[in-house]
């Protein structure tokens, strides 16, 4: 697929400067990007590779300053890597466009209605009372379980398992691996000292435009629900235990870990490796640095870093102190050695 500059201009409601014929049939970065592909640049610390870069278009944010000259056409935009997203978003679909229909072999419980629109994958497995909503996408060896409902033109892809009784919204993705609904980890030892397990009879909600990476897992909620609330992204490999709710528009990266009934307010990160503890609250606007350790309720926005977490520019000072701390301690042995002490 071939587009002018002029086109993509038009799209993106962008400024043209320079040659608005000028095609592109591909992407590149503005570092390595050759003739005939788009590229952007939404940071400044990427600005001297324009004078060189290769690339046909350059997508540029229009704050971003330039006063030297390029070959490529500009196409200023408000903000250019959002506006990447959106020409990705299209490519992306006529990559892979949404199928219809229903493969065979697969099973599809009586009763169950199958939208026109939608798709069921070869070796998936659709339980008994599911709904599903217009547009649904379930790929091959999908599993979903009994009484789960399925919003309108969400993406189940291959190997996910969704357990009986779980609710996901409508535009959401569920990458491979992906395990919504397994029990949360309850036990009770008894007088013997002898695990017990609790059961656990919740289910997992996940409300719209939800993103789940692949082999993340979302346990189900002893009572009530545990819930994803909408817009949140979860990346690969992240662990949500039982009745815990995460709020909207929240980031998890990989490898996040939260502990059962803790809260998380909205429009948080959670950074690589981050823990949290179980039973806690963390208000809204809250960025939790890698490998942060969460102990307690987090009740004031900010960022935090450390084990257990403490303001991130507190955790900066006292890291370079503590880098510092073997040549400390020998000045006080030295000292000591000096003073007979």
């Amino acid at each position: 697929m071939e587009f002018s500059a002029q086109q993509i201009a038009m799209l993106l409601g962008g400024k043209i400067t320079g040659d608005a014929n000028r095609k592109v049939s591909d992407i590149g970065s503005i570092e390595n990007a050759k003739e005939g592909q788009l590229t952007f640049l939404c940071d400044e610390k990427y600005l001297s590779h324009l004078p060189n870069t290769g690339a046909s278009v350059v997508l540029m944010t229009d704050s971003i300053i330039f006063n030297g000259e390029t070959n490529a056409t500009l196409i200023r935009v408000e903000n250019a890597r959002a506006a990447m997203g959106q020409l990705l978003a299209l490519v992306a679909k006529a990559i892979n466009p949404a199928k219809q229909g229903v493969e065979q072999p697969s099973f599809v419980s009586e009763g169950v209605i199958v939208p026109e629109d939608a798709y069921i994958g070869a070796f998936a497995y659709v339980g008994k009372h599911v709904q599903l909503g217009r547009g649904v996408q379930i790929y091959p060896h999908a599993y979903i379980g009994d009484n789960v409902r399925i919003g309108d033109n969400t993406i189940v892809y291959s190997g996910v398992k969704i357990y009986y009784n779980c609710v996901v919204g409508k535009d959401c993705i569920l990458h491979a691996g992906a395990v919504i609904g397994a029990d949360g980890f309850g036990f009770e030892p008894d007088a013997k000292g002898v695990n017990q397990k609790l059961p656990q009879i919740g289910n997992v909600i996940i409300e719209d435009d939800v993103e789940v990476g692949a082999n993340t897992t979302i346990d189900r909620a002893m009572m009530g629900s545990t819930i994803v609330r909408k817009n949140a992204k979860l990346d690969n490999l992240v662990q949500v235990a039982h009745n815990v709710e995460v709020g909207e528009s929240d980031f998890l990266c990989a490898q996040v870990g939260i502990a059962g009934s803790t809260k998380v307010g909205s429009h948080c990160i959670l950074a690589g490796q981050v823990g949290v503890a179980g039973h806690i609250e963390i208000t809204d606007n809250c960025v939790f640095g890698a490998q942060t350790g969460i102990a307690g309720s987090v009740r004031k926005p900010g960022m935090y870093q450390g084990s257990p977490a403490i303001d991130a520019m507190n955790w900066r000072r006292s890291s370079v102190g503590f880098k510092q701390l073997p040549d400390i301690l020998k000045r006080i042995q030295d000292l000591e050695k000096q003073t007979g002490k």
